[in-house]
């Protein structure tokens, strides 16, 4: 486990190849953060002082579990929130298109500006509810603390296609989750140990086409039309 926020910062740069530019990106945002946060509440004041670590590398993270798998193609991120893990993985992926998405609009003010300092011109935050967000296909979906998975799905799986790869960072009932999910699904999907937390696991896969991905699909697409 990573214990310090030093050890934070080294691992970002060891493991994943983070350069200078884009350490000075996670600076700034932390800096940030640390003054928005007087002005909202977008992370526990307890976080602060680990805030390299159980927010910075706790979303960078993602990118490590999935090196060799992900698509190419825009991230969608649900439930941003702060910023995790969505403007973390775009601060990292300047190149990839990302969509931050939150349905508190001081949140979504937040991200628009945060990515504006950071120079990240492939961010876009969207102030809206999942259930209101128009139906289309994503390479990667993330979400943190966002909703279990079950109901994550459910609202979900009209953004997804067999090749969307799904980033989901879990607290200790991951593999319960995962267990209370319908059997169609629950081969696709496992759980990856969190590099932040010894009780926490990321729950990674992939939704795939079938009879069952599709009822909920559409399911959420009519709630979305009736919304």
């Amino acid at each position: 486990m990573i214990a310090s926020e030093a050890e934070a910062q080294d691992w970002l740069r060891a493991e994943l190849g983070v350069d200078d530019a884009a350490m000075a990106r996670l600076g700034l945002l932390v800096d940030m953060l640390l003054a928005e946060n007087e002005r909202q509440n977008l992370v526990a004041r307890g976080t602060l002082p680990h805030v390299w670590q159980r927010h910075i590398l706790d979303s960078a993270q993602l990118l490590h579990v999935s090196r060799e798998t992900l698509p190419d193609g825009t991230w969608l991120d649900l439930g941003t929130g702060a910023g995790f893990p969505g403007l973390v993985a775009a601060a990292l992926q300047p190149e990839r298109p990302f969509v931050l998405v939150d349905s508190r609009r001081l949140r979504t003010e937040w991200l628009q500006r945060a990515a504006d300092a950071l120079g990240l011109t492939n961010v876009r935050a969207v102030l809206s509810r999942v259930e209101d967000l128009p139906s289309g296909p994503h390479a990667v979906i993330s979400a943190r603390a966002f909703a279990p998975l079950d109901k994550l799905v459910t609202l979900s799986a009209r953004f997804s296609t067999p090749d969307t790869f799904w980033l989901l960072p879990k607290g200790a009932g991951a593999q319960h989750e995962l267990q209370v999910l319908p059997e169609s699904w629950r081969h696709v999907f496992h759980v990856k140990q969190s590099l932040t937390d010894p009780d926490a696991g990321i729950i990674v896969g992939r939704l795939l086409e079938g009879k069952h991905a599709a009822t909920v699909a559409s399911r959420s697409s009519k709630k979305a039309k009736r919304s």
